[in-house]
Formats: structure tokens, C-alpha cells, sequence
């Protein structure tokens, strides 16, 4: 192979292999910030289509055992749009 073709080749696999990942907060309550974590998430394929996803609030909390919610962060991973896994991260006691 050409060197061109060698630098075209190792682009398209970097860009295809590439994903992007955000945390943004969402609320925040006034009870102190807590030890104890939780998680829900689920993924979607081509940027609509969620099959039984369920990435709440309410399903985070339980998932970390919390019963008084301090702060909610929205997690989004994002490969090519062909998958999108979306994550809800509650702390709190």
C-alpha cells in the first residue's frame, strides 16, 4: 500500500473507533451531598430507537439505595450515532 492510502486508512479507523461522552448536572436539592451512588442507563441504536430503556431518576435511586436524592447528573455517550447509551447518576443517602 501507497503511504497515502496507509494515512487514509488509519483516518477512516480513527474516526469510526472515535466516541464522545458528556456529564451534565441536572439538580441539585438542598439535602447534603451523600455517600451512596446510583446508576440506571440503557442504549439506543441510530438515535431513535430505545428498546425497553430506562435510564429515570426513580430507577437510579433504587438501584443505589437512596431514599433522600442530593444531586442528578445526565450521562450521554455517543458512538458515530449508531449507539447512544444514556445514564442517570443520583447521589445522595
Amino acid at each position: 500500500m501507497t503511504t497515502f492510502k496507509k494515512i487514509v486508512a488509519a483516518g477512516c479507523a480513527a474516526v469510526m473507533l472515535a466516541s464522545c461522552s458528556i456529564t451534565l448536572p441536572v439538580n441539585a436539592t438542598s439535602n447534603p451531598v451523600g455517600t451512596k451512588v446510583g446508576k440506571s442507563s440503557g442504549n439506543c441504536f441510530l438515535g431513535a430507537l430505545c428498546f425497553g430503556v430506562d435510564a429515570s431518576i426513580q430507577t437510579a435511586a433504587k438501584n443505589g439505595g437512596i431514599s433522600k436524592i442530593s444531586t442528578v447528573d445526565y450521562q450521554n455517550k455517543n458512538i458515530l450515532n449508531l449507539i447512544i447509551t444514556h445514564t442517570c447518576i443520583v447521589t445522595g443517602e
